[in-house]
């Protein structure tokens, strides 16, 4: 083996301390209280914050600068940067003081997570930490929360401002922000610390694309080969990052790697069961079979699920249903599921009583169920997939966040269903009750706290507010968003009660300081200074409150949005998103291109924002400009199918107007070669890619389907326009008859078919098979959508027999033709007074005849062969005599002394010979 890039003794440390378990089989276990920095690093495994925080090693670390004046007064320059000591090195080791500077920010996060996210209270304030003799610490904790809380506003997006011990995350990240050279898990920490931050902003601002390199060196780094756990949990983390910023494809790659590199083996599938108490019949229930590698001490037995409203210590408490219809849960009947359906390893398993999982298994599953919400359409589908992944943590809880976060999601799948609203509403509100207890230790509820996407306990608050809002229990949800300071939230409560002008003066009430913010805040000024003013709002927060003055009241909202920006200094993205809107709204394009660019400056992970810039730039005709647009919508959010369709309509702009595609075209299109027609056929093929991607999201879309069919005909991809052709029929043939067929589609087509026409097919595919391939699915699209429901086109039945005729059936090409007769001149009462009319109609009964002389004998050939008698070899004959006798009854009176009518009479006579 080779030797290591860092000391042997510092991997296990660090992998303790991310692990949040104490790895006592590599450290020695007398070294801890043989070394202080061990100690100090167990201690914050341990969960002994205050300890760590505290120790007379720690203090000079918080007590640096003296600049900071004493009592109430305050130094507007004041930051955490400037009373730390970066230079703090208590020990002589380079490699021991980095791993005690981790370890206090470890520390730092820790008491940050247990405060705002899994309870219960914490023993020590930042304030204490740095306290001087002489000033007030409830006066000092205030401030310090506040100024923290403005600096964590980035990209012009603010941090909830009531959220609590913000230094204690702050001092966190100038920790970790530092140089390492020895501790190699520093980017893994500044992971979560980023997690974290974005999680307290209004809207999730992008990070660099050089932030998430880091992280490909760094299984390496810690070598990781052989800790398939640790290098899975790393996976779960960079996925639910990539999650906050929407990028679903790229975390469910993560989440598929962890899976695979702790070995979890798993299906979804469908087992025999029941799911209601009066059910008689076992019907295939969706189940997720799973099997978690063994790990040293597991055991091999499995267990029955734990019933909902058992308690188990030190977990949170898992309602019970109680409905009378529907079970707790799945009772599977049968003891296996499908057998063709599921995989050899895990045959054996039985759906009823499956193993339990190990709880970084569990974290993946939650994680996958929370990407299938994602990447799914909000309908019933997407609730039965999730369900599965959660009943299969809940089945067997073994840790006080993973079973919080379980039952969340439980709760937010019944919060649609009339059986179980109930149930999902209390379960929440249980769910936000433990928070404070101290039912678990602090250990068990970090150990997993980062490898899940657990919500703030002020996400949770207004997650319940929105469910009481849902019910109709406005009151109840006012409260709560009144407590948590949600003014936007509050807005809406009044909004639905027909009360709109009490929003608007509370927000004005907030912008003049007559009404205080943080009722607690308050009174404990008030207690400790006497007749002091609450200070004022930082830009940030006042920027919001301007842009949300401006949404209710439209008639000065361009004033107010304006406002907020100049508040902001420049830095307010939903200034200039508001500003924007309001601009496109009302036909400024030239302004709202100004606006709606500055805002994605400054948050580029807003679809909405480059969407409506997008549509902005094709009113002012800048086609590059809207394809970027567009193009960035897409790269954000895959399933945007509205952004796909607006891109191809702007590639077939760019095609008309002969705009350069280097950049964007396929790669047989050269700059050597990029004549104008090929610049057009690129742009039309891109256009047809955006389309097809638009269509998987947008499937009943006609329009959408319409317009696709017409860019495949243009870039030759036949068998995809033949495909729109029917998809377009089968949307709008009930409402718009046989107007929805493109007659002109259909009989290229045909054509292409009928002719052999490998000019009309993309060189890929120019071969004789294709061509039999698109035969039979033209075929298919008359037979199956086209016929059945329209039977009224001429035009239509004539382009079946011409295929009918390629195939060789002649009985039912003649069927198809004389249909066609029968649609247009048999059933047209214009041929008998109208003498354009009646010339047209003469021209058809001559074409008919021909297609009766060319088939009849044909089909009388095919007749005698079967032995069918020879009799009727001259039946095409009678029958033509018959259409063109008919048709010169009907028009005799009217037109006998036409030109045309000779034709008619020799026509007749050569039938009869």
């Amino acid at each position: 083996m080779s030797q290591p890039n860092v000391p042997l003794s510092l991997l296990p440390i660090e992998y303790s301390l991310i692990e949040g378990k104490w790895w006592t089989n590599t450290i020695p276990i007398d070294s801890a209280s043989q070394n202080g920095v061990i100690s100090t690093a167990q201690l914050v495994v341990e969960g002994k914050l205050k300890e760590v925080l505290t120790h007379p090693s720690v203090i000079p670390l918080f007590k640096s600068n003296d600049g900071r004046s004493s009592g109430s007064q305050e130094e507007t320059t004041w930051s955490v940067e400037s009373h730390l000591d970066i230079q703090y090195a208590p020990f002589e080791s380079e490699e021991e003081n980095e791993l005690v500077r981790l370890s206090i920010g470890v520390a730092c996060l820790h008491a940050f997570v247990q405060v705002n996210w899994v309870g219960p209270d914490l023993d020590i304030t930042p304030a204490a930490l740095f306290l001087k003799e002489g000033e007030d610490l409830a006066l000092l904790e205030d401030s310090l929360n506040r100024r923290t809380i403005s600096s964590l506003a980035f990209g012009g997006e603010p941090a909830y401002h009531l959220t609590k011990v913000t230094t204690f995350l702050r001092i966190a990240q100038i920790l970790f922000g530092l140089q390492y050279r020895h501790c190699k898990s520093i980017p893994w920490w500044r992971l979560r610390a980023s997690a974290l931050h974005q999680k307290l902003l209004d809207e999730p601002v992008a990070l660099p694309q050089s932030f998430f390199e880091q992280f490909d060196s760094l299984p390496k780094d810690l070598q990781l080969e052989s800790h398939p756990d640790l290098t899975g949990r790393l996976m779960v983390e960079i996925g639910l990052l990539r999650h906050v910023f929407s990028q679903d494809k790229l975390a469910a790659e993560k989440f598929l790697e962890a899976a695979r590199v702790m070995q979890l083996k798993y299906l979804l599938t469908g087992a025999m069961g029941k799911r209601t108490k009066f059910q008689e019949t076992d019907l295939s229930q969706l189940v997720l079979l799973a099997e978690s590698r063994m790990r040293d001490g597991d055991g091999v037995k499995a267990e029955k699920p734990v019933e909902d409203g058992q308690r188990q210590r030190n977990l949170p408490e898992t309602l019970a249903l109680k409905d009378d219809t529907l079970l707790e849960h799945t009772e599977f009947t049968s003891s296996s599921a499908g057998k063709h359906s599921v995989d050899g390893d895990l045959s054996h398993i039985d759906p009823a009583s499956q193993p339990p999982l190990d709880q970084l298994d569990q974290c993946v599953f939650l994680a996958m169920c929370l990407n299938v919400k994602n990447t799914s359409p909000a309908h019933g589908l997407t609730s039965e997939q999730m369900t599965p992944y959660v009943s299969r943590v809940i089945s067997h809880p073994k840790n006080w966040s993973i079973h919080t976060m379980a039952l969340l999601l439980r709760s937010r799948l019944e919060a649609n269903r009339t059986r179980t609203v109930e149930r999902s509403t209390l379960q929440l509100q249980a769910l936000l009750d433990q928070m404070p207890t101290a039912d678990s230790s602090l250990p068990e509820r970090l150990q997993y706290f980062y490898s899940i996407p657990l919500p703030s306990k002020w996400e949770m608050e207004k997650e319940l507010a929105l469910r009481f809002l849902s019910l109709g229990v406005v009151r109840s949800a006012m409260e709560i968003f009144e407590r948590l300071e949600m003014w936007e939230e509050v807005v809406r409560c009044w909004q639905s009660l027909e009360r709109p002008d009490k929003g608007i003066e509370i927000v004005k009430d907030l912008l003049k300081g007559d009404k205080e913010e943080s009722e607690v805040v308050v009174t404990r000024m008030k207690e400790n200074s006497g007749s002091e003013r609450r200070p004022a709002l930082d830009s940030a927060r006042e920027a919001k409150l301007w842009c949300l003055l401006g949404d209710l009241e439209p008639q000065n909202a361009a004033e107010h949005y304006q406002h907020a920006w100049d508040v902001s200094k420049g830095t307010s993205g939903r200034a200039m998103r508001s500003l924007g809107g309001y601009h496109f709204a009302r036909g400024n394009f030239e302004q709202a291109n100004v606006c709606l660019k500055r805002a994605v400056e400054i948050n580029p992970l807003q679809n909405r924002s480059w969407f409506i810039l997008g549509c902005s730039l094709v009113r002012s005709e800048s086609w590059e400009a809207a394809r970027d647009a567009f193009a960035r919508c897409v790269a954000l959010d895959d399933d945007d199918g509205e952004s796909w369709n607006n891109l191809a309509s702007v590639y077939l702009k760019i095609g008309e107007k002969g705009v350069s595609e280097t950049q964007y075209a396929e790669p047989d299109v050269s700059e050597s070669n990029a004549d104008p027609q090929s610049m057009a056929f690129s742009s039309k093929y891109l256009a047809f890619r955006a389309l097809k991607q638009g269509l998987r999201l947008r499937y009943d879309n006609w329009r959408m389907w319409s317009n696709y069919m017409i860019v495949a005909m243009d870039v030759g991809e036949l068998g995809e326009a033949c495909r729109a052709l029917g998809r377009v029929v089968e949307e709008c043939a009930e409402k718009m008859g046989e107007t929805c067929v493109d007659l002109e589609v259909l009989e290229r087509l045909v054509d292409a078919v009928t002719r052999g026409n490998q000019d009309d097919l993309p060189s890929s595919q120019q071969n004789s098979n294709s061509l039999q391939g698109l035969g039979r699915q033209v075929m298919d699209l008359f037979t199956r959508v086209i016929l059945p429901r329209l039977s009224s086109s001429p035009r239509i039945f004539r382009a079946y027999g011409r295929l009918l005729i390629w195939q060789g059936s002649w009985s039912a090409a003649l069927e198809a033709h004389m249909n066609a007769y029968r649609a247009s001149v048999a059933s047209d009462t214009k041929v008998e007074t109208d003498l354009a009319r009646w010339k047209e109609a003469v021209t058809e009964v001559e074409d008919l005849v021909d297609v009766l002389r060319n088939l009849g004998p044909r089909i009388a050939s095919e007749t005698t062969n079967r032995s069918e008698g020879g009799r009727k070899g001259t039946s095409w004959q009678f029958q033509a005599r018959g259409v063109v006798r008919t048709f010169m009854g009907r028009t005799r009176d009217a037109f006998e002394h036409e030109s045309e009518w000779t034709k008619l009479t020799e026509l007749l006579e050569s039938l009869r010979q």
